[in-house]
């Protein structure tokens, strides 16, 4: 067969195209090869690496066999049925009782004398406050001892006109005139008694004013409730004015303080005026404070959606101080019985689950997860994980969740 020179030009160009096109698939392939080796060679380092990653990492077991050294270190106990009272809890703080407050201010007006208490004195009612130097009862005095010397020349003048009248020396309009002068200098005195009276001078002391023809200008000023002193405001020396502010001294009835607490907005419609509370304070950990509510704000504060409310906390022994950390918890509805378990046989473990160690023989105990609700008189309440009749490590449960930890199970 002949071929022409172009046809066999062509078909040199061809076979060249053709070796070439295979010489590159076989670079590419061997390339991609290399490529895959190498991925495959740093697949294998990965996965080696996470291989002993793995290895290092402890496992826990879920159950744990005890000896009988072991033992004495766990209490068993069945699970039972135990009450939850529905309660509410919120944080305040203790304060006077700004209702049993009261302002003490003179009664009239003064210069200061002396001061007999200071912040934090506890005074009885009628004790002295403080004294002051009164131009009004110097007058009221001077006007009774007038008064008193007038009624004494009066009846001196009766009794000699009473003589002479037994000798007809005067007549009997003379000796009734005289009469009627003594009976107006008595009413004068009986006033002049009363003016001074009001000042709070006793009777023995008007007596002795009347005696001794001597004026006294010192007021006293006693604490009109029994309390203790909250302000004082004045210092010897100082003039004073009646109902003037600030008032000389501030006494509280102490026998009650409030508690103010910001409750939270969700909380409200569980509260009610009047309804009893119980209040625990850091100062006396074991010791609970009765009180009510005696006011609910009608505002909520916007920024911590909260609400202020007040409570009046008995204090029979004046325990309580004002500024005291408080922590008052209220019933809101009949207790919920529940099963329960004691406190310490509820472990929360490092990833933010709660455990119990159960057992059916009372020497393995096998790990279980459960969801814990209420806690009240040393019980946790079980919800989810825990059936009736049950036997659980009551005390001992972290000893358990240890010796799983550190490898010590028993087999």
């Amino acid at each position: 067969m002949a071929f022409s020179r172009r046809t066999i030009t062509i078909s040199a160009v061809a076979a060249v195209v053709v070796l070439s096109f295979g010489a590159g698939v076989y670079s590419v392939g061997r390339m991609g090869g290399w490529l895959a080796s190498g991925l495959d060679a740093v697949s294998g380092n990965a996965k080696a690496q996470e291989s002993n990653l793995r290895i290092v990492e402890p496992t826990y077991a879920t159950s744990v066999t005890l000896n009988d050294k072991q033992m004495a270190s766990v209490k068993v106990e069945g699970i039972g049925q135990h009450d939850f009272p529905l309660e509410k809890t919120a944080v305040g703080s203790i304060d006077f009782n700004e209702e049993l407050e009261t302002q003490v201010f003179t009664p009239y007006q003064g210069k200061i004398i002396q001061t007999y208490a200071k912040v934090g004195d506890e005074v009885k009612k009628g004790q002295t406050l403080f004294t002051i130097d009164s131009p009004d009862l110097l007058n009221a005095e001077a006007s009774l001892i007038s008064a008193a010397g007038v009624l004494d020349q009066a009846t001196r003048v009766v009794e000699r006109g009473r003589e002479l009248y037994k000798t007809r020396a005067i007549s009997q309009a003379e000796l009734e005139l005289d009469i009627s002068n003594q009976i107006t200098a008595e009413a004068q005195v009986r006033t002049g008694r009363d003016g001074v009276r009001i000042f709070g001078k006793t009777e023995a002391e008007i007596d002795m004013i009347i005696k001794e023809r001597r004026a006294d200008p010192t007021l006293v000023v006693p604490s009109p409730i029994a309390g203790r002193v909250t302000q004082r405001w004045a210092q010897p020396g100082l003039l004073v004015q009646p109902g003037n502010a600030p008032p000389v001294f501030t006494v509280a009835d102490i026998s009650t303080m409030w508690m103010l607490a910001n409750v939270a907005e969700s909380d409200v419609p569980a509260f009610h005026v009047g309804q009893e509370l119980k209040v625990s304070l850091l100062a006396y950990p074991d010791k609970a404070f009765g009180g009510r509510i005696v006011s609910i704000d009608s505002m909520v504060d916007p920024n911590t959606h909260r609400m202020l409310m007040r409570s009046v906390i008995d204090d029979p022994n004046h325990e309580l101080r004002s500024g005291m950390f408080a922590t008052f918890v209220i019933r809101t509805g009949d207790p919920m019985r529940s099963l329960a378990v004691p406190v310490d046989g509820v472990v929360r473990e490092g990833d933010g689950t709660f455990t119990t160690w159960v057992t059916n023989d009372r020497r393995r105990f096998s790990q279980r997860v459960v969801k814990i609700g209420m806690q009240s008189g040393g019980y946790r309440q079980i919800l989810e994980g825990l059936q009736p009749g049950e036997l659980v490590a009551s005390e001992g449960a972290v000893y358990l969740s240890n010796m799983v930890l550190i490898g010590q199970v028993g087999g």
